[in-house]
């Protein structure tokens, strides 16, 4: 997955930590900011606010965890609980309809936690460090993300993955999944990741062999839309920690999960 865009995302990430105290003019302790200031939210009172909403601390291996009890884990609570009973819903719908539903989930931080990455790397990104963690396919769950994944499968709706990891990392993403519990249709039929070498077809607008230049938004709507129009069926939710995992259309409703440590445009 590429994140080119993680600095400007300390700068968005405000509107989750700071915009109050940014729009306000913010005082803290050793701090003052007058009204009229355009300076942005201070970086290391962000990166305290991130611990904060995770709940982020090591574990006995050193490796950074977020807390089953934080804000983050609430939020993702909340917005399961919402998503099961909808696609409970919807799935009856659809099939009295005559429909074939589908549900569809991005990877990176909606199953999988990237959180050591980014605080190993203070919030910065490289293809080779982050290649390098993704292939020890040791990420941790996102809290409720599997068994939401689980419990689409149990209702008798199809599972799809709409990634933006490389065709490279499908070997240790399938692995980090089952590590998880994600075990349901890790197959490449319902695993969709970037394939810059040879893109599929439905994708020519923006990718030939060799010239990748899909957005996020036109790369993830095309793959949503190869799933409705070219193999049947009716994508009723679809879930990611990025907009752009969610614009675009082919989905009758959409999830976005927090993620307050990157962007992805």
């Amino acid at each position: 997955m590429h994140k080119p865009l993680r600095i400007a995302a300390v700068a968005a990430a405000c509107a989750v930590a700071g915009a109050a105290l940014y729009g306000a003019g913010a005082a803290t302790a050793g701090q003052s900011t007058a009204n009229s200031t355009h300076e942005p939210y201070n970086i290391g009172l962000l990166v305290k606010d991130l611990d904060t909403y995770y709940g982020t601390a090591p574990d006995a291996n050193g490796v950074y965890q977020a807390s089953a009890t934080s804000p983050y884990a609430k939020d993702l609570a909340s917005i399961d609980k919402a998503a099961k009973k909808y696609i409970d819903q919807a799935a009856r719908k659809a099939v009295r309809k005559g429909e074939k539903p589908a549900v569809v989930f991005d990877i990176d931080d909606t199953l999988l936690l990237s959180l050591d990455y980014e605080k190993r790397y203070n919030y910065t990104y490289s293809s080779a460090t982050w290649a390098a963690y993704v292939n020890k396919a040791d990420r941790p769950a996102v809290f409720g993300s599997p068994e939401l994944v689980q419990y689409a499968e149990k209702k008798g709706v199809e599972v799809f993955y709409n990634s933006g990891l490389a065709e490279a990392q499908r070997t240790a993403a399938v692995e980090n999944l089952k590590n998880v519990g994600a075990d349901i249709n890790l197959d490449a039929d319902h695993m969709f990741l970037k394939n810059a070498a040879t893109p599929p077809s439905y994708l020519s607008g923006c990718a030939t062999p060799g010239a990748w230049t899909c957005t996020t938004v036109q790369y993830k709507s095309g793959t949503r839309k190869h799933i409705e129009r070219d193999l049947g069926y009716e994508i009723i939710a679809n879930f990611g920690d990025q907009y752009s995992d969610l614009e675009g259309g082919y989905a009758d409703r959409t999830y976005k999960l927090p993620n307050p440590t990157y962007f992805v445009s």
